[in-house]
């Protein structure tokens, strides 16, 4: 006989272990809580944006050909802006205690597609050094890129600042609190029917007839607190043994 599962049942099973659902979902929000705002350290970004051309001359600014090799370019000047050659001058004006490698993990160069503006993109624990990262990158590569390939005009559109209050962009905690509840959800739901599945045990009239295919006549309840029988009776209504010569009622 092939077994179905109807909504109904469904939803029973979930009714059923509602606590355990809530309870899963429950600690995994606040353990999401707890580690967003007490363990996890917040990083701070701060941007600058540069535009990269390959000469001077305002003639070949609106050359199509030369924006578009330009735009090309843009990639090389990415690595070129993440390599040790830019970033080992960047660690030495700072005095950072880290490698170009290590750096290197913290900035992001991105651009807009079809656009000569690079935007370069510091992540890190401290918002001021964040901004000092982002500010001295540009101008070394500025300065550098000259001796490394045949651009000369190198602009930087927009420092990097550093607000008054800078808020962090990691971790998110109501973020990270929504995705944990999302969790805890899909595991709970996922246990109650895995707890489902695995308890074979027989509670109800229905789950006799299922597996045996045959109706339930009868049920023997559970007597419980059956108070016992006694045979004291009452002095005025007892019966009294006649005695010899007596007859009854007499």
């Amino acid at each position: 006989m092939e077994e179905t599962i109807s909504l109904r049942e469904l939803f029973a099973v979930l009714r059923k272990r509602l606590w355990l659902i809530v309870l899963i979902t429950i600690i995994a929000a606040t353990v999401s809580a707890v580690i967003s705002f007490f363990v996890l350290t917040p990083v701070y970004e701060s941007k600058t944006q540069i535009l990269v051309n390959q000469a001077k001359s305002d003639e070949q600014l609106y050359n199509t050909q030369t924006v578009q090799t330009n735009v090309q370019l843009i990639s090389t000047y990415n690595d070129i802006i993440k390599s040790p050659a830019i970033l080992d001058k960047v660690i030495k004006e700072l005095k950072l205690d880290k490698s170009a490698q290590s750096l290197s993990g913290q900035i992001q160069v991105t651009n807009a597609q079809d656009s000569q503006v690079a935007q370069i993109v510091v992540q890190d624990t401290s918002a001021k050094r964040a901004t000092e990262i982002a500010n001295t990158t540009a101008s070394v590569f500025k300065k550098e890129v000259p001796k490394i390939m045949n651009v000369d005009n190198v602009s930087v559109l927009s420092k990097a600042t550093l607000g008054e209050s800078a808020s962090p962009v990691k971790p998110q905690p109501l973020m990270n609190i929504a995705i944990a509840v999302v969790v805890g959800l899909m595991v709970g739901i996922g246990l109650s029917f895995l707890l489902e599945y695995l308890d074979n045990t027989l509670k109800t009239e229905q789950d006799i007839e299922n597996i045996l295919e045959l109706p339930v006549m009868g049920v023997i309840t559970t007597i419980k607190d059956v108070p016992k029988a006694t045979n004291v009776q009452r002095p005025d209504v007892a019966a009294r043994v006649p005695q010899r010569g007596e007859t009854l009622g007499s």
